[in-house]
Parts: structure tokens; sequence; C-alpha cells
């Protein structure tokens, strides 16, 4: 259910990105196979390392330290959080089995949220150390990598015509919920098409939203090392302002977007048929039996 419901509630956050790998593995309904899941979570301390170092170029002194860092939180997550999710997998076996309210999935979708905002608390103290060890050269390394990822973004989503755009955005909303429900019928389709044309998501706010974090995160280290005794509370302001942007305005778009996705989740899940709902239970269900296994594993 999280894995359909996230394809309207778009978010790119490089601070939250080893939170996402505690959080997507386990709760992502478009992962194909409990094999995958399971391999993807076992995996995620490397990945997660691989993408900060693809970005910062950790030194030899430095990486046993993030590693270790990185290991710490997922021993943590595994112990801790997987248990959550595994209750809250069970629940939703019993929510997709009948219809759902926008108010009930964005219930839905703020437990998640508040998930991921643990683990970020959980993150400030490593977060905090790390980024008092970078230096002049791994700045600009990471500036350089966020260079590239708006230049990604711009082909995918601001330079194609509106309409590509709009076919582009229906497809992988159409992929991930056929991985969850089965194949959609024809009058699905269309459902999600004007879902998704309705939509509120501006991809040139979107773009300037991130720029705005990119921006935010690059102050972040350089005030924390000016003045290292509020490292913590540095780090903890900056992932603040990404929960709730101070960009005039944004916030209330940000919360039209979390509820055109839960109307649109709504929409699209009680148009479907018993067989549907019974591979959705049949996916939540092998999630479950994945997070139970990752969680007995120490």
């Amino acid at each position: 259910m999280r894995g359909v419901l996230a394809s309207a509630l778009n978010s790119s956050i490089i601070s939250r990105r080893v939170l996402a790998y505690g959080t997507a593995f386990v709760l992502a309904a478009g992962l194909a196979a409990c094999s995958t899941a399971r391999l993807a979570y076992n995996q995620a301390p490397n990945l997660t390392y691989w993408w900060l170092d693809g970005h910062i170029d950790f030194t030899s002194e430095q990486t046993p330290q993030v590693r270790s860092k990185i290991d710490d939180f997922f021993q943590w997550h595994r112990s801790t959080e997987l248990p959550a999710y595994s209750r809250q997998l069970r629940a939703w076996q019993d929510l997709a089995l009948r219809d759902v309210s926008p108010a009930e999935a964005c219930t839905e979708f703020e437990t998640i949220r508040q998930r991921i905002d643990v683990a970020a608390e959980r993150m400030v103290a490593p977060m905090a150390r790390v980024a008092l060890q970078l230096d002049a050269v791994q700045l600009a390394n990471l500036q350089r990598r966020q260079a590239k990822s708006n230049e990604d973004f711009a082909k995918e989503h601001l330079r194609p015509g509106a309409e590509r755009a709009l076919e582009e955005r229906l497809k992988k909303a159409v992929e991930r919920s056929e991985r969850f429900y089965g194949p959609l019928t024809t009058a699905q389709r269309e459902l999600l098409r004007e879902q998704v044309r309705r939509s509120p998501w501006d991809p040139e706010r979107t773009q300037y939203e991130r720029e705005r974090r990119q921006a935010d995160l690059l102050n972040t280290v350089r005030d924390l090392q000016a003045k290292p005794a509020i490292a913590g509370q540095a780090v903890r302001e900056h992932l603040a302002r990404i929960s709730r942007s101070p960009t005039p305005g944004y916030p209330e778009y940000s919360a039209q977007l979390v509820q055109h996705g839960c109307a649109q989740f709504a929409a699209l899940h009680n148009s479907t048929t018993p067989a549907q709902r019974a591979n959705a239970v049949k996916a939540l269900r092998g999630y479950e039996d994945d997070v139970v296994s990752l969680a007995s594993r120490r």
C-alpha cells in the first residue's frame, strides 16, 4: 500500500537518503519478489555507503568511521523499526480488503512519515560527526553531484512537453500500481490518467525547493564546522527545514500534494476488484514475511 500511495508523493532529499534505504526496502510494495526485498535490505549498509561516497568521496581515514555509523544505524533499525513495520504491514492487509477514504490513506502516510522522523532523529549525531570531517574538496564534490542531480531532474521533468511528461508520470504510476494489484483495467488506467493530470505537482516549484535544500545542506555543514559545539543542533534544524520548508507557500503546496496523493490512492484502490485486492493482500503478506525474517537476523 505504501508503494502505491508514494507514487503521488515525490521527494528527493540528500540528507534523508540514508533513512530512505532503511524504510523503502521494507515498505515499498513495488519490489518484485520476497528474495529481492531481503537482499536489498541486507545490502542496504553497503548501498548507503556507496551512495554517500559517490557524492562526497570519503578519505581512507573517514571510510571506517562512516561505515561503522551506517552499520550501527541499520542494527538499530533492524531490531527496533522492523517490528513496527511488521505490525503496520499486518494492519494494511485488513485495510486492503475494503474501501478506504482519502483521510484514511493520509493517516497511513502520516504513520510512515513519523517512522522516518524517528529514524531521522537517530541519524542526527552520526550526520553531525561526519559533516565536521568534510573538507572543501569534498563539499565541492557534493555540490557537483547536486548539480548533476538537478540536470537529471530537468531532463526528466522540465524539458519534455507537458503531454510527454504526463505520459511518463502516468506510465510510472501504472507500473507501481500493477506490481501491487496486478493488471489494471482500461477504466482504472483512465482514472489514473485523470488523477495525474489534475495533480497540483509543479516541477519548476519542486526544482526550486530541491535547490534550496541543497544550498541549505552546504550552508549547514559550513556553519557547524565554524561552530562545532552546535553541530547536532544545526543538523536537527536542517532536517526540520526539510520537513517544513521556510519558503513562503511551500508547506501549503506540500500539503496539497499529500492530499491529492491520498485521494488518488483511495480512488484507485476503491475501484479494484476482489481479485486485485487479493493480489494486494498477498503482496503485503510477502513483505510482512520479509520483515519478520529480516528482524530475526541479528
